[in-house]
């Protein structure tokens, strides 16, 4: 023990740099951050020493120094940077190494990896892909029948993150990971609910293997499906000890996977806590690994939360350190949304029958802020002849049931942004935040101004041919650990409740809206509910349709 390589007393503090970012969960507390963790008692042989040998023998012969051997299995990404193996005592409070391997190199540090997709408009023509690489120069995409696309190249530093001198971040010290190189590349020329092959890289650092990916439909079509979720994050492909381990993501990934395979997703919406890397970046690299065939195949659109956003001193209307000094960097670093600009996240975008509006609620909403302004100029220009229906969606919740600390809702939000909602006549809000999938009537400063009825199926509908407000529905059950609900539930704006892990999943013609929250565990519809009401165009038929 005192001949430990690390001195456990001025590493003890790294502790504090996963409790500020709210991981309450034991790490090693070595010098540098561990990616990752285990005990040799996952070897069952291990501790019944059943693969032993003698070091050393007493005079009569008899074996006087033996050892025992354990073989582990850890499931480790390319993340770019060599990999070294620490054996250590004392337990994770008070660990002291006692031995190192040598650095293991990947083969291919700068292979093109982790391709992903998303929407760059309403007319559905165009595509763009974003992948992880360890080479700077730029690199193709090569797609369709001989079409290409190069990639633009970008990264962040260690200068990039925030902190602040009372609460240094992980981001800027223990936690940092080089992100090597971040590519992104549109692809144009292509149609409407059409599939398309595609592959990545070059031929000095290699490609990727081929892909196939589906179109959304363009705006004004007559129906599109997705699926939605927040909060979801990732958990290890082996029994090891990780930063920020979500228990639900990988039953969760699975489970949207087989919902792609079908060829009925149209696109997927994660809505903030997008990998809760919280400042310990190469957790980017476990996630978008996790969710590559799911985000491969069809456009991943994403909202930002507090956990890629929020830190003390950065901007953020919360001054949390959830982000662990990431400060929405990291995020959108790697998700190119159409966004209005750089550090400003918010976007509409519209597929099918559905315009769809995604805020931040952890940048300025007040009423005289850029992006509430943005929000009503949007809203208000919604061609419902083209889009029937409005969907808003962001992180924090305007309505849960879960009593939390600090609250779940704040009401100067809802104040600022819940009259926008009304106004425009939005069909149904999405939020996250709240760890368990919630839906309300339609609701308006907690008033039900409209209750379901049942359909012949017994499904929940909501009738908006005379619109009174617009439904809620909390999906962050998409990975990390369940809010629970207090056994009395006294809101009568509460309709279905339910604190599982899963999705929701959606279709909607232009009349029609069906919503069904999915068991991401046995994929068991949980809950469903329809909206619907006269489709505009035929009332409007004789009118022109703007385009």
């Amino acid at each position: 023990m005192r001949n430990c390589a690390c001195s456990v007393s001025r590493c003890r503090l790294s502790g504090e740099n996963y409790v500020q970012t709210g991981d309450l969960a034991h790490l090693p507390l070595l010098c540098h951050y561990p990616v990752k963790a285990q005990y040799l008692r996952h070897d069952p042989g291990y501790l019944g020493c059943k693969t032993a040998a003698c070091q050393k023998r007493d005079a009569s012969g008899a074996c006087s120094v033996r050892t025992c051997a354990a073989t582990l299995t850890f499931h480790v990404v390319n993340f770019r940077t060599d990999v070294e193996f620490v054996l250590f005592s004392g337990g994770f409070r008070t660990p002291c190494v006692l031995q190192r391997s040598g650095a293991l190199r990947f083969a291919n540090p700068a292979s093109p990896l982790y391709g992903h997709l998303s929407s760059t408009d309403s007319t559905a023509t165009s595509m763009r892909l974003t992948w992880v690489s360890g080479d700077r120069r730029p690199q193709q995409v090569q797609y369709g029948v001989g079409k290409s696309a190069t990639s633009q190249v970008a990264t962040f530093t260690q200068n990039d993150m925030c902190s602040s001198p009372l609460l240094p971040s992980p981001a800027k010290d223990f936690g940092w990971h080089d992100p090597g190189y971040i590519h992104t590349a549109v692809m144009t020329g292509l149609q409407p609910s059409q599939s398309y092959t595609y592959r990545y890289g070059s031929d000095s650092v290699g490609w990727s293997s081929t892909n196939k990916f589906r179109m959304p439909p363009a705006a004004g079509s007559d129906e599109t499906s997705f699926v939605i979720y927040g909060d979801m994050g990732k958990a290890p492909l082996d029994p090891s000890v990780e930063h920020y381990i979500q228990p639900g993501s990988i039953s969760l990934a699975k489970a949207v996977a087989k919902e792609i395979q079908t060829g009925k997703v149209d696109s997927v919406f994660h809505i903030g806590d997008i990998s809760y890397a919280t400042g310990f970046l190469v957790e980017w690299d476990f996630f978008l690994n996790l969710i590559a065939p799911v985000a491969s195949r069809v456009p991943y659109m994403t909202a930002i939360g507090n956990h890629e956003r929020d830190y003390a001193e950065s901007g953020s209307v919360y001054v949390t350190p959830d982000s662990g000094g990431e400060c929405g960097v990291a995020y959108e670093s790697y998700f190119h949304m159409p966004a209005v600009s750089k550090d400003k996240p918010w976007y509409s975008i519209e597929q099918g029958s559905i315009h769809f509006v995604v805020m931040s609620t952890e940048h300025k909403w007040s009423e005289m802020s850029e992006q509430h302004k943005w929000m009503n100029q949007d809203l208000s220009s919604v061609n419902r002849s083209r889009t029937p229906w409005v969907i808003f969606i962001g992180h924090r919740p305007m309505y849960s049931s879960h009593v939390g600390i600090p609250a779940n809702v704040d009401p100067i939000f809802v104040a600022s942004v819940e009259p926008l909602l009304l106004k425009y006549q939005v069909d149904l809000v999405f939020f996250g935040h709240v760890h368990n999938y919630e839906r309300t009537c339609a609701v308006y400063r907690s008033i039900c101004k409209g209750e379901p009825k049942k359909d012949a199926s017994r499904i929940d509908t909501y009738d908006n041919s005379k619109y009174t407000a617009p439904v809620h529905a909390i999906v962050g059950a998409g990975g990390f650990s369940l809010d629970k609900f207090p056994k009395i539930v006294l809101n009568k704006w509460s309709l279905s409740r339910v604190s599982e892990f899963g999705y929701a999943r959606v279709h909607a013609t232009r009349g029609d809206m069906l919503v069904q929250f999915v068991s991401s565990n046995t994929m068991e519809i949980l809950d469903q509910f329809r909206i619907v009401k006269p489709d505009p165009a035929r009332r409007l038929r004789n009118q022109p349709v703007q385009p």
